[in-house]
């Protein structure tokens, strides 16, 4: 009996290991619980470690806290790697409008938190607590707890505590406040194209048939039209054989293209050039193939499209890439990074010569880049200890453990391919690296949080602590979703997808989704989530800094 309390009570390596363990096994497989299709996910871990803690299962203090930090540096870190290549972009065209969505729900989930603050008489670090659980924003409260612990030397316990309470109700009130912002699409007319920026790509065969642009090269059809679409084969009318085409290739009426171009404008492209056709392009010609190569090439990394010359070198036609599972637009400025997957068509020797340069060694990409990331980590580590000063400031402020990875992780990946660095994780060793580094993370605040759990919520008023969080969650979306319904105009699937990017919440990405047949919901998703997640983290730790 003695042997078991040893393991489950002591204090031993062994009893450390055990207990977190038994926190994220339990906690990792009770997330696979799903009630309506919502589930809190990782966050498990989080409440187990609490419940085990309550019991007296928790682990050494100094111990505790060097794997919270490690796991949450390993965290943000993952984070930074996998949204830095788009984190910049994500700003251009309409993502700016769609970010702009983004900072009114962190403006307002702030403006809340302080009216809270001031009106309930609840000290800065619950209630800071309180707005990265209403916003199920884990780094966040772990940069408020890291500013804290550098402030007054001790860890806050109701940070995690203001967490965990508010964390359930976060889930589901932004879906139930997205369920709400529907009604006020009702009766409503689809909005255009132009106020959507949103694209709908399509194929189309045409025969040309105007004599008008006989003769013109592409490039001249596209100026003198005012059309954005891309040519991407002719069949020759004359030999009956398919080429690749380029922006100098000249028409002439009886030969057939394929013309990928949004739909919207299909009608306005078949008046300017022709007739829609049935055309089975690869029939025509049985050399010319279409293949996907992974780029793996390290000596190229970072080059433009445009510099490679494919097309000219080779007579082969870049028709697609695709990165991390989205399909990116191939345009003379574009970089190719390792582990891109390049879709090319054209003869098959050609091909073959660019599937050399472009390397097409999978096995290459199984091999982890450890350099980038422990080197980076060093270097984020070193930037969030900086102190910088400022006059509003009682103490410096400090980017903090959770703050300066992210920032150095954002550009490495962003920079790195420009300077020849070699920065590629594969998306199951990010995920591994992320799940790992979040659960330590949560079991962990668990662990030491749990003693006070139920003493807060029975003999503090941490019930009240719910109303509060409800509060900072339902608030801020419904200000931003009736300004980005009314005044931004922005589809109602994309406004969910950026309301849930904007609080960081997977379960409500997964309601937006089964709400729209298209992807428009992943996309606002994917565009505003690497801000959100950057504004979530600094925020948390400027109201400890500044109001504490």
């Amino acid at each position: 009996m003695t042997f078991f309390e040893n393991l489950l009570f002591g204090t031993s390596i062994a009893h450390s290991m055990i207990i977190l363990a038994l926190t994220v096994g339990i906690g990792v497989y009770l997330s696979r619980i799903k009630v309506a299709g919502i589930s809190f996910g990782v966050t498990w871990v989080l409440f187990i470690g609490i419940i085990l803690s309550h019991f007296g299962m928790t682990l050494d203090s100094e111990l505790l806290h060097f794997v919270k930090e490690f796991g949450l540096i390993l965290f943000v870190y993952s984070i930074g790697l996998q949204v830095g290549p788009g984190f910049f972009s994500s700003f251009k065209a309409g993502g700016l409008k769609l970010n702009a969505v983004t900072c009114i729900i962190v403006l307002f989930d702030v403006l809340m938190a302080l009216l809270l603050i001031f009106t309930t008489g609840e000290s800065v670090d619950t209630v800071t607590g309180i707005m990265s659980g209403a916003v199920t924003n884990t780094p966040g409260m772990g940069a408020a707890a890291s500013a804290f612990k550098d402030m007054f030397g001790y860890e806050s316990p109701n940070i995690a505590l203001g967490y965990s309470v508010a964390y359930p109700l976060g889930v589901i009130g932004c879906i139930l406040a997205i369920i709400v912002l529907k009604a006020f699409y009702k009766g409503e007319k689809r909005f255009s194209r132009e106020e959507d920026n949103s694209v709908n790509i399509e194929r189309i065969s045409l025969c040309v048939t105007n004599p008008g642009i006989a003769g013109l090269t592409l490039e001249e059809i596209r100026m003198r039209s005012k059309l954005n679409f891309i040519v991407s084969r002719i069949m020759d009318s004359s030999t009956g054989h398919c080429m690749i085409a380029d922006s100098q290739c000249r028409l002439k009426c009886g030969d057939r293209i394929l013309l990928i171009a949004d739909k919207e404008i299909h009608d306005s492209l078949t008046t300017l050039i022709g007739e829609p056709v049935e055309q089975e392009w690869f029939r025509n010609d049985e050399n010319l193939i279409s293949r996907k190569i992974t780029f793996t090439n390290p000596k190229l990394n970072g080059t433009k499209l445009g510099k490679l010359n494919i097309r000219h070198q080779f007579g082969v036609n870049v028709t697609r890439v695709h990165r991390a599972g989205v399909e990116l637009a191939p345009t003379a400025g574009f970089r190719l990074l390792v582990g891109d997957i390049v879709t090319v068509v054209g003869r098959e020797t050609a091909v073959n010569d660019v599937k050399k340069m472009l390397g097409d060694e999978r096995k290459y990409l199984d091999h982890p880049n450890l350099i980038p990331i422990f080197i980076g980590i060093a270097l984020g580590c070193v930037l969030g200890s900086i102190p910088l000063s400022g006059t509003l400031l009682s103490t410096p402020l400090k980017l903090g453990l959770a703050g300066g990875p992210l920032i150095v992780a954002i550009l490495v990946s962003y920079l790195g391919p420009k300077m020849g660095v070699v920065t590629y994780t594969t998306t199951s060793a990010n995920l591994m690296i992320r799940e790992i580094g979040i659960t330590l993370f949560l079991a962990c605040v668990g662990l030491g949080a749990g003693g006070e759990f139920v003493n807060s919520i029975v003999n503090r008023g941490g019930y009240m602590w719910i109303l509060y969080g409800a509060l900072i969650t339902v608030v801020p979306i419904m200000i931003a979703g009736i300004i980005g319904r009314y005044l931004l105009r922005i589809r109602y699937s994309t406004l969910a997808g950026v309301i849930s990017g904007s609080c960081t919440n997977p379960p409500a990405l997964a309601f937006s989704n089964q709400q729209s047949k298209g992807g428009e919901a992943a996309v606002g998703y994917a565009t505003v989530y690497p801000l959100a997640m950057f504004l979530r983290i600094l925020v948390g730790q400027m109201m400890i800094l500044l109001l504490c």
